[in-house]
């Protein structure tokens, strides 16, 4: 056998599996490509894959390995092979990042037009940044704005370092460990970009398997998978210059996030490439409806403790 029925034979056993899709794939196909390519560099470093290569003992034993992780064991093929691709870009993943997937990745693509005038030296910020794939990709395609990325997560803030060294942005981006805003006292940004957890416990609880491999820090945030967008809410006007703009992924949760806030005049984009929940909010309509978000935001905090005394 060679490289190429290798492939072929690796396709029909995911096909015949349960895995779920949607790691950065959707198809069998890619999944047994990236298998089949990962496996060979395993075990021949150095030597360029051909589809008529011979298969020998060795790339066999490495890819039922990494099968049995991927059909058994249902995990992520990008924590598989310890890489991931957005905006074109490859990325260190491991299970302590969520594997990059946002649909924002078509905005920076776009340079953000025409949603928010960046000038040379204007400020971004990556809330929530993981593996600081959003906040990498920001900084290659916008290489006259300066980039900031902070997290509360350490294991994955050492991830991102390490991508933000493999794609040589070291000094152009800066990261920074913080509980949200925490950290971040007195700096203003012209952009505010998150991907920030959104899931709810009930959709959580539906998640195929793969998902359940992700750091559920990075995928839920109280009963309905708010409770940080709302805060993020309730901040963001602070750090946000006169003109600033707000973009967030919301998910499958933006029914939700719009009844909580009927009022928040939300803009949810479309985009051609898929995806779903990313909405633009202005620093003055973030403003304007200080109020009532801070009303949510101490509801939430009342319920929160309700339920440690219960």
């Amino acid at each position: 056998m060679d490289i190429s029925e290798s492939i072929i034979q690796t396709r029909h056993r995911l096909e015949v599996s349960d895995v779920f899709y949607g790691h950065g794939t959707d198809n069998s196909a890619d999944e047994a490509l990236w298998l089949v390519q990962a496996a060979f560099a395993a075990v021949s470093p150095g030597t360029e894959i051909t589809a008529d290569a011979p298969v020998s003992v060795e790339f066999q034993t490495q890819l039922d390995d990494y099968l049995n992780l991927r059909i058994e064991q249902h995990t992520p093929v990008a924590y598989i092979t310890g890489e991931a691709w957005f905006c074109d870009l490859a990325f260190k993943v491991s299970p302590a990042v969520l594997v990059p997937r946002s649909p924002i990745a078509e905005l920076i693509r776009e340079d953000f037009q025409p949603w928010v005038v960046l000038e040379p030296g204007s400020s971004i910020l990556d809330l929530c940044t993981g593996s600081a794939c959003i906040a990498c990709a920001i900084a290659v395609y916008l290489p006259d704005c300066t980039v900031e990325a902070a997290d509360i997560s350490a294991e994955a803030l050492q991830l991102a370092r390490e991508n933000r060294t493999q794609h040589n942005l070291s000094e152009r981006l800066k990261i920074i460990q913080s509980d949200l805003f925490s950290a971040l006292k007195g700096k203003k940004y012209q952009l505010i970009v998150s991907n920030p957890p959104y899931v709810s416990n009930a959709e959580y609880a539906d998640l195929p398997a793969e998902y359940l491999q992700e750091p559920k820090l990075g995928l839920t945030s109280g009963v309905d998978g708010l409770d940080l967008v709302v805060q993020m809410l309730a901040e963001a006007a602070d750090h946000l210059n006169t003109d600033g703009v707000l973009i967030c992924e919301v998910g499958a949760s933006q029914a939700a996030l719009e009844s909580v806030f009927p009022q928040l005049p939300f803009l949810w984009l479309e985009f051609a490439r898929g995806g779903e929940g990313v909405f633009i909010l202005q620093r003055d309509q973030l403003v304007a409806a200080k109020q009532d978000i801070m009303q949510e935001q101490n509801k939430r905090h009342r319920n929160t403790l309700n339920r440690q005394v219960d």
